[in-house]
Protein backbone atom coordinates (compact mmCIF):
# COMPACT_ATOMS: atom_id res chain seq x y z
CA UNK A 1 0.00 0.00 0.00
CA UNK A 2 1.17 3.53 -0.77
CA UNK A 3 2.97 5.47 1.95
CA UNK A 4 3.19 9.18 1.26
CA UNK A 5 5.92 11.59 2.32
CA UNK A 6 4.52 15.09 2.01
CA UNK A 7 6.98 17.82 1.04
CA UNK A 8 5.67 20.98 2.67
CA UNK A 9 6.98 24.45 1.83
CA UNK A 10 5.52 27.05 4.18
CA UNK A 11 6.13 30.48 5.62
CA UNK A 12 3.19 31.22 7.95
CA UNK A 13 0.41 29.74 10.11
CA UNK A 14 2.49 27.51 12.44
CA UNK A 15 -0.65 26.16 14.11
CA UNK A 16 -2.01 25.05 10.75
CA UNK A 17 1.30 23.40 9.86
CA UNK A 18 1.37 21.55 13.16
CA UNK A 19 -2.21 20.35 12.64
CA UNK A 20 -1.41 19.25 9.08
CA UNK A 21 1.65 17.27 10.20
CA UNK A 22 -0.22 15.60 13.05
CA UNK A 23 -3.03 14.71 10.69
CA UNK A 24 -0.70 13.02 8.20
CA UNK A 25 1.36 11.21 10.83
CA UNK A 26 -1.81 9.93 12.56
CA UNK A 27 -2.84 8.34 9.26
CA UNK A 28 0.57 6.66 8.93
CA UNK A 29 2.13 9.10 6.46
CA UNK A 30 5.21 11.29 6.72
CA UNK A 31 5.99 14.96 6.27
CA UNK A 32 9.16 16.94 5.53
CA UNK A 33 8.87 20.66 6.33
CA UNK A 34 10.82 23.64 5.08
CA UNK A 35 9.82 26.76 6.99
CA UNK A 36 10.92 29.98 5.30
CA UNK A 37 13.84 31.73 6.98
CA UNK A 38 12.11 35.08 6.41
CA UNK A 39 9.36 34.07 8.82
CA UNK A 40 9.51 34.89 12.55
CA UNK A 41 11.89 32.67 14.50
CA UNK A 42 9.32 32.18 17.26
CA UNK A 43 6.95 30.62 14.73
CA UNK A 44 9.63 28.13 13.72
CA UNK A 45 10.37 27.32 17.36
CA UNK A 46 6.68 26.63 17.93
CA UNK A 47 6.80 24.05 15.11
CA UNK A 48 10.00 22.49 16.47
CA UNK A 49 8.54 22.17 19.96
CA UNK A 50 5.32 20.58 18.71
CA UNK A 51 6.79 18.25 16.08
CA UNK A 52 10.47 17.81 16.90
CA UNK A 53 9.95 14.43 18.60
CA UNK A 54 7.45 13.07 16.07
CA UNK A 55 9.23 10.25 14.17
CA UNK A 56 7.00 10.85 11.12
CA UNK A 57 8.11 14.48 10.79
CA UNK A 58 11.43 15.88 9.64
CA UNK A 59 12.46 19.53 9.44
CA UNK A 60 15.06 20.58 6.90
CA UNK A 61 18.51 21.05 8.49
CA UNK A 62 18.77 24.43 6.78
CA UNK A 63 16.19 27.18 6.27
CA UNK A 64 16.36 29.38 3.17
CA UNK A 65 14.89 32.79 2.45
CA UNK A 66 12.51 32.00 -0.38
CA UNK A 67 11.17 34.37 -3.01
CA UNK A 68 8.50 33.87 -5.64
CA UNK A 69 9.96 33.05 -9.05
CA UNK A 70 13.46 32.45 -7.69
CA UNK A 71 15.73 29.40 -7.48
CA UNK A 72 15.34 29.47 -3.69
CA UNK A 73 11.96 27.73 -4.01
CA UNK A 74 13.51 24.79 -5.87
CA UNK A 75 16.47 24.74 -3.50
CA UNK A 76 14.15 24.59 -0.50
CA UNK A 77 12.18 21.80 -2.15
CA UNK A 78 15.36 19.79 -2.73
CA UNK A 79 16.35 20.26 0.92
CA UNK A 80 13.00 18.85 2.03
CA UNK A 81 13.08 16.04 -0.54
CA UNK A 82 16.57 14.90 0.50
CA UNK A 83 15.56 15.02 4.16
CA UNK A 84 12.44 12.93 3.44
CA UNK A 85 14.31 10.35 1.34
CA UNK A 86 16.82 9.81 4.16
CA UNK A 87 14.33 9.91 7.04
CA UNK A 88 11.50 7.85 5.56
CA UNK A 89 12.75 4.73 3.76
CA UNK A 90 9.22 3.28 3.75
CA UNK A 91 7.76 6.21 1.75
CA UNK A 92 6.60 5.10 -1.69
CA UNK A 93 5.45 8.52 -2.97
CA UNK A 94 6.55 12.11 -2.41
CA UNK A 95 3.80 14.72 -2.66
CA UNK A 96 4.59 18.44 -2.97
CA UNK A 97 2.33 20.75 -0.92
CA UNK A 98 2.17 24.30 0.33
CA UNK A 99 0.88 25.53 3.66
CA UNK A 100 -2.33 26.62 1.93
CA UNK A 101 -3.20 23.08 0.75
CA UNK A 102 -5.77 20.81 2.39
CA UNK A 103 -6.88 17.25 1.61
CA UNK A 104 -10.17 16.88 -0.26
CA UNK A 105 -10.15 13.08 -0.12
CA UNK A 106 -9.55 10.55 2.63
CA UNK A 107 -6.19 8.85 3.16
CA UNK A 108 -7.84 5.57 2.08
CA UNK A 109 -8.91 7.14 -1.19
CA UNK A 110 -5.43 8.59 -1.77
CA UNK A 111 -3.73 5.23 -1.23
CA UNK A 112 -6.10 3.44 -3.62
CA UNK A 113 -5.63 6.19 -6.18
CA UNK A 114 -1.82 5.98 -6.11
CA UNK A 115 -1.77 2.17 -5.98
CA UNK A 116 -4.13 1.96 -8.93
CA UNK A 117 -1.61 3.20 -11.52
CA UNK A 118 2.17 2.92 -11.48
CA UNK A 119 2.91 6.46 -12.53
CA UNK A 120 4.24 9.88 -11.60
CA UNK A 121 1.77 12.77 -11.48
CA UNK A 122 3.42 15.95 -12.70
CA UNK A 123 2.07 18.46 -15.19
CA UNK A 124 4.72 18.80 -17.90
CA UNK A 125 4.11 20.21 -21.38
CA UNK A 126 6.52 21.48 -24.00
CA UNK A 127 7.88 24.85 -22.89
CA UNK A 128 8.22 26.35 -26.36
CA UNK A 129 5.32 24.73 -28.25
CA UNK A 130 2.57 25.02 -25.61
CA UNK A 131 0.61 28.10 -24.56
CA UNK A 132 0.97 27.30 -20.84
CA UNK A 133 2.47 30.75 -20.18
CA UNK A 134 -0.37 33.26 -20.62
CA UNK A 135 1.35 36.54 -19.68
CA UNK A 136 4.85 37.91 -19.17
CA UNK A 137 8.15 36.81 -20.66
CA UNK A 138 8.50 33.31 -22.09
CA UNK A 139 11.72 32.31 -23.90
CA UNK A 140 13.54 35.03 -21.97
CA UNK A 141 13.00 32.99 -18.81
CA UNK A 142 15.59 30.53 -20.13
CA UNK A 143 17.90 32.12 -22.67
CA UNK A 144 18.99 34.96 -20.36
CA UNK A 145 20.42 34.79 -16.86
CA UNK A 146 18.31 36.17 -14.02
CA UNK A 147 20.11 37.33 -10.89
CA UNK A 148 17.40 39.66 -9.56
CA UNK A 149 13.80 39.11 -8.51
CA UNK A 150 11.18 40.72 -10.74
CA UNK A 151 8.77 41.25 -7.85
CA UNK A 152 11.12 42.78 -5.28
CA UNK A 153 13.85 44.19 -7.58
CA UNK A 154 11.84 45.12 -10.64
CA UNK A 155 14.17 47.87 -11.87
CA UNK A 156 17.30 45.72 -11.54
CA UNK A 157 15.52 42.72 -13.07
CA UNK A 158 14.54 44.54 -16.26
CA UNK A 159 17.78 46.53 -16.48
CA UNK A 160 19.78 43.29 -16.42
CA UNK A 161 17.41 41.64 -18.90
CA UNK A 162 17.47 44.55 -21.36
CA UNK A 163 21.25 44.81 -21.12
CA UNK A 164 21.63 41.13 -22.03
CA UNK A 165 19.23 41.62 -24.93
CA UNK A 166 21.21 44.58 -26.31
CA UNK A 167 24.53 42.77 -25.96
CA UNK A 168 23.15 39.51 -27.37
CA UNK A 169 24.15 37.56 -24.25
CA UNK A 170 21.86 34.62 -24.90
CA UNK A 171 22.61 31.08 -23.80
CA UNK A 172 21.46 27.66 -24.90
CA UNK A 173 19.38 25.14 -23.01
CA UNK A 174 21.47 22.06 -22.09
CA UNK A 175 21.55 20.11 -25.33
CA UNK A 176 20.09 16.85 -24.01
CA UNK A 177 17.11 18.47 -22.27
CA UNK A 178 13.72 19.15 -23.82
CA UNK A 179 12.34 21.95 -21.68
CA UNK A 180 8.98 21.34 -20.05
CA UNK A 181 6.69 23.54 -17.96
CA UNK A 182 3.79 22.92 -15.61
CA UNK A 183 2.38 23.22 -12.11
CA UNK A 184 4.85 22.94 -9.23
CA UNK A 185 2.46 20.70 -7.26
CA UNK A 186 3.50 17.16 -8.14
CA UNK A 187 3.40 13.63 -6.73
CA UNK A 188 6.39 11.43 -7.66
CA UNK A 189 7.29 7.84 -6.89
CA UNK A 190 10.33 7.08 -4.74
CA UNK A 191 12.23 5.60 -7.67
CA UNK A 192 11.66 8.79 -9.65
CA UNK A 193 12.80 11.05 -6.80
CA UNK A 194 15.99 9.01 -6.31
CA UNK A 195 16.68 9.08 -10.06
CA UNK A 196 16.28 12.87 -10.14
CA UNK A 197 18.61 13.32 -7.15
CA UNK A 198 21.26 11.10 -8.74
CA UNK A 199 20.98 13.05 -11.99
CA UNK A 200 21.45 16.48 -10.43
CA UNK A 201 24.40 15.22 -8.39
CA UNK A 202 26.03 14.10 -11.66
CA UNK A 203 25.10 17.17 -13.71
CA UNK A 204 26.36 20.44 -12.19
CA UNK A 205 25.91 22.08 -15.61
CA UNK A 206 22.16 21.51 -15.42
CA UNK A 207 22.05 22.92 -11.90
CA UNK A 208 23.97 26.02 -12.99
CA UNK A 209 21.51 26.55 -15.83
CA UNK A 210 18.37 26.31 -13.71
CA UNK A 211 19.77 28.46 -10.89
CA UNK A 212 19.59 31.54 -13.14
CA UNK A 213 16.33 30.79 -14.95
CA UNK A 214 13.18 32.71 -14.02
CA UNK A 215 10.43 30.82 -12.16
CA UNK A 216 12.35 27.49 -12.17
CA UNK A 217 9.79 25.80 -9.90
CA UNK A 218 7.60 25.55 -13.03
CA UNK A 219 10.35 23.96 -15.17
CA UNK A 220 12.96 22.13 -13.04
CA UNK A 221 11.21 18.95 -11.90
CA UNK A 222 8.90 19.06 -14.92
CA UNK A 223 11.87 18.88 -17.32
CA UNK A 224 13.97 16.37 -15.39
CA UNK A 225 11.16 13.91 -14.76
CA UNK A 226 10.22 13.94 -18.45
CA UNK A 227 13.93 13.51 -19.32
CA UNK A 228 14.51 10.57 -16.98
CA UNK A 229 11.22 8.65 -16.81
CA UNK A 230 9.49 6.81 -19.69
CA UNK A 231 6.56 8.80 -21.06
CA UNK A 232 4.02 6.03 -20.40
CA UNK A 233 4.82 6.25 -16.68
CA UNK A 234 3.99 9.97 -16.48
CA UNK A 235 0.52 11.43 -16.00
CA UNK A 236 0.80 15.04 -17.10
CA UNK A 237 -1.49 16.46 -14.46
CA UNK A 238 -1.42 17.65 -10.88
CA UNK A 239 -3.35 15.91 -8.12
CA UNK A 240 -3.87 19.26 -6.40
CA UNK A 241 -6.99 21.15 -7.45
CA UNK A 242 -6.26 24.82 -8.06
CA UNK A 243 -7.85 27.61 -10.05
CA UNK A 244 -6.49 30.91 -11.28
CA UNK A 245 -8.19 34.25 -11.81
CA UNK A 246 -7.99 36.20 -15.06
CA UNK A 247 -5.00 37.99 -13.57
CA UNK A 248 -3.00 34.82 -12.92
CA UNK A 249 -3.61 34.79 -9.17
CA UNK A 250 -4.64 31.57 -7.39
CA UNK A 251 -8.30 31.42 -6.41
CA UNK A 252 -9.00 31.12 -2.69
CA UNK A 253 -11.58 28.66 -1.37
CA UNK A 254 -13.98 29.43 1.47
CA UNK A 255 -16.44 27.65 3.74
CA UNK A 256 -19.15 27.23 1.11
CA UNK A 257 -16.85 25.36 -1.29
CA UNK A 258 -16.73 22.09 0.68
CA UNK A 259 -19.07 20.07 -1.54
CA UNK A 260 -17.54 21.50 -4.71
CA UNK A 261 -14.03 20.48 -3.60
CA UNK A 262 -14.96 16.94 -2.60
CA UNK A 263 -16.51 16.22 -6.00
CA UNK A 264 -13.29 16.98 -7.91
CA UNK A 265 -10.93 14.32 -9.26
CA UNK A 266 -8.07 15.49 -7.07
CA UNK A 267 -6.55 14.58 -3.71
CA UNK A 268 -5.78 18.07 -2.39
CA UNK A 269 -6.92 21.64 -3.02
CA UNK A 270 -5.04 24.93 -3.03
CA UNK A 271 -5.50 27.41 -1.69
CA UNK A 272 -7.72 27.42 1.38
CA UNK A 273 -8.42 30.79 2.96
CA UNK A 274 -6.87 31.17 6.43
CA UNK A 275 -10.23 32.67 7.46
CA UNK A 276 -12.22 29.62 6.32
CA UNK A 277 -12.16 28.02 9.76
CA UNK A 278 -15.18 25.79 9.13
CA UNK A 279 -13.81 24.52 5.83
CA UNK A 280 -10.39 23.79 7.33
CA UNK A 281 -11.96 21.93 10.22
CA UNK A 282 -14.14 19.79 7.96
CA UNK A 283 -11.29 19.01 5.55
CA UNK A 284 -8.98 18.29 8.47
CA UNK A 285 -11.34 15.63 9.80
CA UNK A 286 -11.91 14.26 6.30
CA UNK A 287 -8.43 12.79 5.80
CA UNK A 288 -8.78 10.20 8.58
CA UNK A 289 -12.37 9.25 7.77
CA UNK A 290 -12.98 5.59 6.92
CA UNK A 291 -15.21 4.06 4.23
CA UNK A 292 -16.39 7.38 2.83
CA UNK A 293 -17.62 7.17 -0.78
CA UNK A 294 -16.96 10.04 -3.21
CA UNK A 295 -19.08 11.02 -6.18
CA UNK A 296 -16.69 12.55 -8.70
CA UNK A 297 -18.38 14.96 -11.11
CA UNK A 298 -15.27 17.10 -11.80
CA UNK A 299 -17.04 20.20 -13.11
CA UNK A 300 -15.14 22.32 -10.61
CA UNK A 301 -13.51 24.79 -12.96
CA UNK A 302 -16.67 25.71 -14.83
CA UNK A 303 -18.87 25.44 -11.76
CA UNK A 304 -16.60 27.69 -9.72
CA UNK A 305 -16.59 30.34 -12.45
CA UNK A 306 -20.36 30.13 -12.68
CA UNK A 307 -21.02 30.36 -8.95
CA UNK A 308 -18.55 33.15 -8.23
CA UNK A 309 -18.55 35.35 -11.31
CA UNK A 310 -22.25 36.26 -11.16
CA UNK A 311 -22.74 39.89 -10.42
CA UNK A 312 -19.14 41.07 -10.30
CA UNK A 313 -19.19 44.70 -11.23
CA UNK A 314 -16.81 46.43 -13.63
CA UNK A 315 -14.31 43.59 -13.92
CA UNK A 316 -13.96 43.25 -17.67
CA UNK A 317 -15.54 46.00 -19.67
CA UNK A 318 -14.80 49.25 -17.87
CA UNK A 319 -14.23 52.07 -20.38
CA UNK A 320 -10.63 52.28 -21.58
CA UNK A 321 -8.94 55.66 -21.54
CA UNK A 322 -8.51 55.74 -25.31
CA UNK A 323 -12.21 55.06 -25.83
CA UNK A 324 -13.88 57.38 -23.35
CA UNK A 325 -13.49 60.37 -25.63
CA UNK A 326 -14.40 58.53 -28.82
CA UNK A 327 -17.98 58.29 -30.08
CA UNK A 328 -20.00 56.21 -32.47
CA UNK A 329 -21.47 59.46 -33.74
CA UNK A 330 -24.37 61.71 -32.69
CA UNK A 331 -26.46 60.73 -35.69
CA UNK A 332 -26.16 56.98 -35.23
CA UNK A 333 -28.47 54.50 -33.49
CA UNK A 334 -27.11 51.31 -31.94
CA UNK A 335 -29.63 48.60 -31.04
CA UNK A 336 -28.64 45.72 -28.74
CA UNK A 337 -30.71 42.55 -28.30
CA UNK A 338 -30.14 40.52 -25.13
CA UNK A 339 -31.53 37.15 -24.10
CA UNK A 340 -30.33 34.35 -21.84
CA UNK A 341 -31.32 31.88 -24.55
CA UNK A 342 -28.84 32.84 -27.22
CA UNK A 343 -30.63 30.90 -29.95
CA UNK A 344 -33.79 32.98 -29.43
CA UNK A 345 -31.89 36.25 -29.80
CA UNK A 346 -30.17 34.91 -32.91
CA UNK A 347 -33.50 33.92 -34.47
CA UNK A 348 -34.97 37.33 -33.79
CA UNK A 349 -31.93 39.08 -35.28
CA UNK A 350 -32.11 36.79 -38.31
CA UNK A 351 -35.76 37.78 -38.81
CA UNK A 352 -34.71 41.44 -38.51
CA UNK A 353 -32.14 40.92 -41.27
CA UNK A 354 -34.68 39.28 -43.55
CA UNK A 355 -37.57 41.65 -42.81
CA UNK A 356 -35.75 44.99 -42.75
CA UNK A 357 -32.71 46.55 -44.38
CA UNK A 358 -30.92 46.94 -41.04
CA UNK A 359 -27.42 45.41 -40.64
CA UNK A 360 -27.84 42.87 -37.84
CA UNK A 361 -25.14 40.75 -36.19
CA UNK A 362 -25.20 37.84 -33.79
CA UNK A 363 -23.10 37.82 -30.61
CA UNK A 364 -20.42 40.31 -31.59
CA UNK A 365 -18.64 40.28 -28.21
CA UNK A 366 -19.44 36.75 -27.10
CA UNK A 367 -18.79 34.42 -30.03
CA UNK A 368 -15.57 34.39 -32.03
CA UNK A 369 -17.40 32.69 -34.92
CA UNK A 370 -19.73 35.68 -35.51
CA UNK A 371 -19.36 36.57 -39.19
CA UNK A 372 -17.59 39.91 -39.57
CA UNK A 373 -15.90 41.76 -42.43
CA UNK A 374 -12.14 42.26 -42.39
CA UNK A 375 -11.52 45.46 -40.43
CA UNK A 376 -7.74 45.35 -40.35
CA UNK A 377 -7.41 42.80 -37.55
CA UNK A 378 -9.41 44.50 -34.80
CA UNK A 379 -12.13 41.88 -35.31
CA UNK A 380 -9.74 38.91 -35.25
CA UNK A 381 -9.92 37.96 -31.56
CA UNK A 382 -12.45 38.36 -28.77
CA UNK A 383 -9.82 40.16 -26.68
CA UNK A 384 -9.33 42.82 -29.38
CA UNK A 385 -13.07 43.22 -29.93
CA UNK A 386 -13.80 43.87 -26.25
CA UNK A 387 -10.72 46.00 -25.69
CA UNK A 388 -11.65 48.30 -28.57
CA UNK A 389 -15.42 47.83 -28.45
CA UNK A 390 -16.52 51.30 -29.53
CA UNK A 391 -13.83 51.52 -32.22
CA UNK A 392 -14.99 48.17 -33.62
CA UNK A 393 -18.67 49.20 -33.73
CA UNK A 394 -17.78 52.56 -35.25
CA UNK A 395 -15.83 50.78 -38.00
CA UNK A 396 -18.81 48.51 -38.67
CA UNK A 397 -21.06 51.54 -39.06
CA UNK A 398 -18.56 52.96 -41.55
CA UNK A 399 -18.13 49.64 -43.38
CA UNK A 400 -21.87 49.27 -44.02
CA UNK A 401 -22.34 53.02 -44.58
CA UNK A 402 -25.29 53.04 -42.21
CA UNK A 403 -26.53 55.01 -39.22
CA UNK A 404 -28.44 52.08 -37.68
CA UNK A 405 -27.18 48.67 -36.57
CA UNK A 406 -28.33 45.72 -34.43
CA UNK A 407 -26.29 43.11 -32.57
CA UNK A 408 -26.84 40.49 -29.85
CA UNK A 409 -25.22 40.81 -26.44
CA UNK A 410 -25.19 38.43 -23.47
CA UNK A 411 -27.29 39.66 -20.50
CA UNK A 412 -24.27 39.19 -18.22
CA UNK A 413 -22.42 41.97 -20.09
CA UNK A 414 -24.15 44.82 -18.27
CA UNK A 415 -20.89 46.75 -18.00
CA UNK A 416 -20.37 46.58 -21.75
CA UNK A 417 -23.97 47.72 -22.28
CA UNK A 418 -23.30 50.64 -19.94
CA UNK A 419 -20.19 51.52 -21.91
CA UNK A 420 -22.26 51.88 -25.08
CA UNK A 421 -25.02 53.78 -23.28
CA UNK A 422 -22.39 56.28 -22.19
CA UNK A 423 -21.72 57.07 -25.84
CA UNK A 424 -23.04 60.17 -27.59
CA UNK A 425 -24.94 58.03 -30.09
CA UNK A 426 -28.52 56.93 -29.49
CA UNK A 427 -28.40 53.48 -27.90
CA UNK A 428 -31.33 51.11 -27.41
CA UNK A 429 -31.65 47.79 -25.62
CA UNK A 430 -34.23 45.04 -26.17
CA UNK A 431 -34.53 42.25 -23.62
CA UNK A 432 -36.22 39.01 -24.66
CA UNK A 433 -37.78 37.39 -21.60
CA UNK A 434 -38.13 33.60 -22.03
CA UNK A 435 -39.71 30.85 -19.96
CA UNK A 436 -37.31 28.38 -18.30
CA UNK A 437 -38.30 24.85 -17.30
CA UNK A 438 -36.18 22.70 -14.99
CA UNK A 439 -35.42 20.38 -17.91
CA UNK A 440 -34.15 23.28 -19.97
CA UNK A 441 -31.94 24.55 -17.13
CA UNK A 442 -30.49 21.06 -16.59
CA UNK A 443 -29.80 20.80 -20.30
CA UNK A 444 -28.19 24.24 -20.23
CA UNK A 445 -25.94 23.17 -17.34
CA UNK A 446 -24.80 20.14 -19.34
CA UNK A 447 -24.24 22.14 -22.53
CA UNK A 448 -21.96 24.65 -20.84
CA UNK A 449 -20.10 22.04 -18.79
CA UNK A 450 -21.54 22.79 -15.36
CA UNK A 451 -22.91 19.26 -15.22
CA UNK A 452 -22.77 16.01 -17.16
CA UNK A 453 -24.83 12.86 -17.55
CA UNK A 454 -22.89 11.46 -14.58
CA UNK A 455 -23.43 14.40 -12.23
CA UNK A 456 -25.19 13.21 -9.05
CA UNK A 457 -28.79 14.29 -8.66
CA UNK A 458 -28.00 16.07 -5.40
CA UNK A 459 -25.46 18.24 -7.25
CA UNK A 460 -28.09 19.02 -9.90
CA UNK A 461 -30.59 19.92 -7.20
CA UNK A 462 -28.07 22.32 -5.63
CA UNK A 463 -27.26 23.81 -9.00
CA UNK A 464 -30.79 24.43 -10.29
CA UNK A 465 -31.76 27.22 -7.88
CA UNK A 466 -28.45 28.96 -8.58
CA UNK A 467 -28.97 28.84 -12.34
CA UNK A 468 -32.56 30.04 -12.03
CA UNK A 469 -31.46 32.84 -9.72
CA UNK A 470 -28.67 33.68 -12.14
CA UNK A 471 -31.17 34.19 -14.94
CA UNK A 472 -33.34 36.51 -12.87
CA UNK A 473 -30.31 38.24 -11.37
CA UNK A 474 -28.98 39.24 -14.79
CA UNK A 475 -32.38 40.56 -15.77
CA UNK A 476 -32.61 42.50 -12.50
CA UNK A 477 -29.18 44.02 -13.08
CA UNK A 478 -30.29 45.27 -16.49
CA UNK A 479 -33.41 46.85 -15.01
CA UNK A 480 -31.49 48.33 -12.09
CA UNK A 481 -29.05 49.96 -14.50
CA UNK A 482 -31.86 52.32 -15.52
CA UNK A 483 -30.98 52.32 -19.22
CA UNK A 484 -32.85 54.84 -21.35
CA UNK A 485 -34.55 53.45 -24.46
CA UNK A 486 -35.09 50.06 -22.83
CA UNK A 487 -37.65 47.66 -24.35
CA UNK A 488 -38.83 44.16 -23.48
CA UNK A 489 -40.71 41.41 -25.26
CA UNK A 490 -41.91 38.25 -23.51
CA UNK A 491 -42.48 34.69 -24.57
CA UNK A 492 -45.71 34.75 -22.53
CA UNK A 493 -47.00 37.97 -24.15
CA UNK A 494 -49.30 38.26 -27.15
CA UNK A 495 -47.57 38.80 -30.53
CA UNK A 496 -49.31 42.15 -30.96
CA UNK A 497 -47.98 43.39 -27.62
CA UNK A 498 -44.47 42.29 -28.58
CA UNK A 499 -44.88 43.86 -32.03
CA UNK A 500 -45.52 47.27 -30.48
CA UNK A 501 -42.26 47.04 -28.53
CA UNK A 502 -40.34 45.82 -31.58
CA UNK A 503 -41.70 48.58 -33.81
CA UNK A 504 -40.53 51.24 -31.39
CA UNK A 505 -37.19 49.54 -30.73
CA UNK A 506 -36.33 49.03 -34.40
CA UNK A 507 -38.13 52.17 -35.63
CA UNK A 508 -40.00 50.14 -38.24
CA UNK A 509 -43.66 49.99 -39.31
CA UNK A 510 -45.97 47.97 -37.07
CA UNK A 511 -46.80 45.48 -39.83
CA UNK A 512 -43.14 44.51 -40.22
CA UNK A 513 -42.81 44.23 -36.45
CA UNK A 514 -45.81 41.83 -36.45
CA UNK A 515 -44.03 39.63 -39.00
CA UNK A 516 -41.04 39.37 -36.68
CA UNK A 517 -42.99 38.89 -33.43
CA UNK A 518 -45.24 36.32 -35.06
CA UNK A 519 -42.38 33.98 -35.98
CA UNK A 520 -43.70 30.57 -34.90
CA UNK A 521 -40.34 28.98 -34.07
CA UNK A 522 -38.89 32.00 -32.29
CA UNK A 523 -38.97 30.55 -28.76
CA UNK A 524 -38.56 26.85 -29.50
CA UNK A 525 -35.82 25.03 -27.56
Amino acid sequence: MAKIAYILLCHKDPEGIIAQAQRFSAAGDFIAIHFDARSPHEHYQRIVQALGKNPSVVLTPKRLKCAWGAWSLVSATLLAVRAAVEAFPRATHFYMLSGDCMPIKTAEFAYRYLDGIEADYIESVDFFASDWIKTGIKDDRLIYRHFFNERTQKRLFYTALNLQRRLGLTRKVPADLQMQIGSQWWCLRRRTIETVLDFIDARPDVMRFFKTTWIPDETFFQTLVRHLIPEHEIKSRTLTFLLFTDYGMPVTFYNDHYDLLLSQDYLFARKISPDAAQLKERLGKLYATKNLPFSISNEGRRLFDFLTDRGRIGRRFAPRFWETESSLGHQRTLMMVTCKKWHVAKRLVDRVRKTTSLPALDYLFNEAATDLPDLGGIQSTMEKRTRHCRALVRMLFDYWKTDQMVFCIDPANVDLMQDFFNDKAKVKLLEIECDFTDDYLIGHAKRVGLASDHTPRETIDRLLPTIRYDVSFESDRIRDAGFANFYRIRQSALPDDNAAQLAEFLNIPLDKARVISGTEYLYLD
